[in-house]
């Protein structure tokens, strides 16, 4: 239900956008916890752990306002308008949105809008999962001679389709996370083979960080039906490169291709 945009003289809108983290509630900032303790009320996305709502005051409202890959029922024009709502009418709102608010999360748009009411606004960077979800798994974005940068691609991008970046960043030897594009693998891992990667290592991390993360490490060649077999979903991420050599998993990979050498 969307409340009657008239401004309560008694209270002072505030707008704070905070990063929530790629899912273990443990990984929300120490600055994002003091937003959170102040709140008046918070609009929170699907993938933020609702653990951190204990953070904020138990007379707080609390708004799901979704926001899942595929998932149209919180169109963004309604987040905005509910976020300018209840900032004017109750105070400092909470915008919650998982990872980091400016990357893939359209952190600006929902600011730019603030501020065209003239609402103090704040923004709280979070560990974006592009980056963190990595990272706890002991795969670094850059390592020696194995990568020298990284990039970070959607999958898919406004259009429904694989970002054209894609096929500028599979030409490099830079480690590559790809975002939102597990449903479309077949044609990501075929943009990869037409480069010669077919033995390119991959990462899946299917919720990252939180108790129900899960790893799948293969190659480009068979990633995707590694990504069947092991019912892989949404949300989960992409990781292209050299560096996943160095995750554990990837021995058992190694030695299997050894022995397919030697018996040949």
């Amino acid at each position: 239900m969307i409340i009657e945009r008239i401004k309560n003289a008694t209270v002072e809108p505030k707008i704070s956008l905070v990063g929530a983290g790629p899912g273990d509630p443990d990984l929300l900032t120490l600055k994002g916890v003091k937003a959170l303790q102040t709140a008046d009320v918070v609009l929170y996305d699907a993938l933020v752990n609702e653990a951190l709502l204990n953070h904020a005051p138990k007379q707080a409202i609390k708004v799901y306002v979704g926001k899942r890959s595929g998932d149209e029922s919180f169109s963004q024009e309604l987040v905005n308008k509910l976020m300018i709502d209840y900032a004017l009418n109750y105070g400092h709102v909470v915008r919650l949105k998982s990872g980091d608010p400016f990357v893939f999360a359209r952190g600006y748009e929902e600011i730019d809008v603030a501020e065209s009411y003239s609402i103090p606004t704040e923004i709280i960077p979070g560990i974006s999962s592009a980056l963190g979800v990595p990272g706890l798994q002991k795969i670094p974005m850059v390592y020696s001679a194995l990568s020298e940068s990284f990039w970070v691609v959607t999958g898919t991008n406004a259009k429904g389709e694989v970002s054209p970046d894609l096929y500028v960043a599979a030409k490099s030897n830079a480690t590559i996370v790809v975002l939102m594009g597990i449903e479309k693998i077949k044609e990501i891992a075929s943009i990869f083979k037409a480069e010669g990667k077919e033995n390119l290592p991959v990462a899946v991390i299917e919720n990252g960080s939180s108790a129900n993360e899960h790893v799948v490490v293969g190659i480009v060649e068979t990633i995707e039906e590694l990504i069947i077999e092991k019912h892989i979903q949404s949300p989960a991420l992409l990781v292209f490169g050299q560096v996943v050599s160095l995750h554990p998993q990837f021995n058992a990979i190694k030695d299997f291709y050894a022995i397919l050498a030697q018996e040949e």
